[in-house]
C-alpha cells in the first residue's frame, strides 16, 4: 500500500483505475518546479523551527539526488509526481525525516504552485519569441515601404496599399498579444503555497518567505482562492487563443498569396511540401497546419472553461484534467510563433505579381472620388455615385466619360467645375494614391516608417519588462540556492 492510501483506504485501486486517475504523464512538465517548491518549503520549515536542521539537510540532499535522477526514476504506479517524489525521498532518507517535508502543506497548494512556476517560464519564452516575430515583420516591412499591392475588404480588391502597411498591421496585433501575455504573467506570478488543502495550516509557516524564495510577486491573500482558482490558466490560454487567431489570419494570407491565383510570394522550400502524386506541387503545409492548430488551442480554452465552470470551492479533482490542455496550448502557440517568424523571414516577395494585381479591379476608385470632391466641391456621396457608375461600365475613367456621367446625374460637367485630365491620371496612379495617405496609420512610406519607429519603442519597453521579470526569478533562484547551502 502506498504512503498516501495506507491509513484511510485498505483496498488498492486496480491498474485500470490507476491509469484513469494518473497525471504522471502531464506531471513531467512540473517535475523541476516541484523540486524547487519542495526546497523552498523545507527551508522555510527549518527557519520557522518546524523541522530540525538535520532533517532539513537530509531532505535537501535527497531532493538534489532526485533532481539528478530525473522523473524517470520515480515509481509511476503513484497517481502523481508529488506523491511519487515524496515516496522516493522517504525511500532515500527514511520516513522519520522525509515524512516531515509535507508538514503544513497539501498537494492542493503544492500543485497550484508548481503549475504557476512552470507556466510563468513558458509565458516569458512566448513573449521573447513573439518579439522575434515582430522584429522579423518590421525588418521585412522596412524593405517594402513602396512595394505596392492590393488591399482587400470582403476578399475583394479594395484600395492600393503596400506590403509594409500589411505586415505592420500584423506586427501591431502581435504587439497587443504580448501586452495581454504580460498581464497574464502578473496574474500567474502569485504564490498559493501555504494555503494547504484550502484552510491554511496550524503550523507557524511563513508564506512571505516562500514567496521570496520562489520569485513570486506576492502571496495569494485568500487560502481557499489560492488552491481552487485556475483563472490564471484560463487567462493564459485565452491569450494563446487570441494569438493563434492572429497567427491564423496571417497564415491564411500567406496561403492565398502563395497560390497561383495570387502569385504575391513564394514560401521557402523548408516551409513547404510536395504531393505524392503531383510532382509540380509546392504546398504551404506549415501555414495550413498553423491555421488548423488554432482550432486545437481554441478547443483547449473551451475545455478548461467547461471544466472550471461549475466547480464549488475549494479544490476538486476535476482541475487535474485542465492542466494538460494548458501545456498543449502553450507548446502549440510557441511553435506556431516560431514557424511564422521563419516563413516571413524566408519568403520570396514577387513584386511583379502584386503590381499586376493592382492593374485590375479599379482599386483607385476611392481616390478618384476624393479628387473629384477636392477639385469640384461636390458632395462625396455624389462623387461616389458618379465613380460607381464608371466602375459598373468597366470603362477607364477619362474626363470625357466623367463629364457625360455628371451631366446625367447632377446636370453639370465636372470639367466646368475644375476637374482636369491630369488630376484624373494622378488619382488613378496606385503609388501616388499610397503616397497621399499620410494620415496617422496610413500606408504612405513616410507613415509606415513612423509606425516602425513606434513599434520599436514599444518593443524596447517590453524587453525591459521581460528583463525585470527574468531578473526577479534569477535573484530568487540564487536566494534559494544560498538558503539551501546554509541549511546543509
Amino acid at each position: 500500500m502506498n504512503i498516501l492510501r495506507r491509513g484511510r483506504l485498505q483496498v488498492a485501486p486496480d491498474e485500470d483505475i490507476m491509469h484513469f486517475t494518473s497525471s504522471m504523464e502531464a506531471d513531467k512538465r512540473i517535475f523541476d518546479a516541484d523540486i524547487e517548491v519542495d526546497k523552498a518549503h523545507v527551508v522555510m520549515l527549518k527557519e520557522q523551527g518546524i523541522i530540525k536542521e538535520s532533517d532539513c539537510c537530509a531532505i535537501l540532499s535527497g531532493l538534489e539526488k532526485i533532481q539528478k535522477e530525473g522523473i524517470s526514476a520515480l515509481d509511476t504506479s503513484y497517481e502523481d509526481v508529488h506523491i511519487a517524489l515524496e515516496a522516493r525521498l522517504i525511500e532515500m532518507v527514511g520516513e522519520d525525516t522525509g515524512g516531515r517535508m509535507h508538514s503544513g502543506r497539501s498537494r492542493n497548494d503544492e500543485v497550484a504552485t508548481c503549475i504557476r512556476l512552470t507556466l510563468r517560464i513558458e509565458l516569458l519564452c512566448l513573449m521573447e519569441e513573439a518579439q522575434d516575430l515582430i522584429g522579423m515583420l518590421i525588418m521585412t516591412a522596412g524593405k517594402h515601404h513602396e512595394t505596392i499591392m492590393p488591399g482587400y475588404t470582403h476578399t475583394q480588391h479594395a484600395q492600393p496599399t503596400t506590403l509594409a502597411h500589411n505586415l505592420l498591421a500584423h506586427a501591431n496585433s502581435f504587439l497587443r498579444d504580448i501586452e495581454r501575455i504580460q498581464a497574464a504573467y502578473r496574474h500567474t506570478n502569485q504564490n498559493p503555497l501555504g494555503a494547504a488543502a484550502f484552510a491554511s495550516t496550524g503550523f507557524p509557516i511563513n508564506r512571505k518567505r516562500t514567496t521570496e524564495l520562489l520569485g513570486f510577486d506576492s502571496a495569494i491573500e485568500n487560502s481557499m482562492d489560492a488552491v481552487s482558482t485556475r483563472d490564471f490558466m484560463i487567462e493564459s490560454i485565452s491569450c494563446f487563443s487570441n494569438m493563434m487567431t492572429n497567427l491564423s489570419r496571417m497564415a491564411e494570407e500567406l496561403i492565398l498569396w502563395s497560390s497561383s491565383e495570387f502569385g504575391f510570394i513564394e514560401l521557402d522550400d523548408s516551409y513547404s511540401s510536395t504531393s505524392s502524386i503531383m510532382p509540380q506541387k509546392k504546398n504551404p503545409d506549415i501555414a495550413e497546419l498553423m491555421r488548423a492548430k488554432t482550432g486545437s488551442v481554441n478547443g483547449a480554452l473551451v475545455s478548461v472553461l467547461t471544466i472550471c465552470k461549475a466547480l464549488p470551492y475549494s479544490y476538486n479533482r476535476d482541475l487535474q484534467e485542465a492542466t494538460p490542455h494548458l501545456w498543449r496550448a502553450v507548446m502549440t502557440v510557441r511553435a506556431s510563433v516560431r514557424m511564422a517568424r521563419g516563413m516571413v523571414g524566408t519568403m520570396n516577395i514577387k513584386k511583379n505579381g502584386m503590381i499586376k494585381a493592382i492593374d485590375s479591379g479599379f482599386m483607385t476608385a476611392t481616390e478618384l472620388a476624393d479628387v473629384i470632391v477636392r477639385t469640384t466641391g461636390i458632395p462625396f456621396r455624389t462623387a461616389h455615385h458618379i465613380v460607381g457608375a464608371i466602375a459598373k461600365t468597366g470603362s477607364t475613367p477619362t474626363l470625357l466619360i466623367l463629364d457625360e456621367l455628371s451631366s446625367e446625374i447632377i446636370h453639370e460637367k465636372l470639367s466646368d467645375k475644375g476637374l482636369t485630365e491630369k488630376a484624373i491620371m494622378e488619382a488613378l496612379d496606385p503609388l501616388d494614391n499610397v503616397r497621399k495617405r499620410k494620415v496617422m496609420g496610413g500606408p504612405s512610406p513616410h507613415e509606415t516608417k513612423r509606425q516602425i519607429a513606434v513599434i520599436k519603442k514599444k518593443i524596447t519597453i517590453i524587453e525591459k519588462d521581460i528583463g525585470l521579470f527574468n531578473k526577479k526569478i534569477n535573484e530568487a533562484s540564487d536566494k534559494l540556492t544560498k538558503a539551501c547551502k546554509n541549511c546543509a
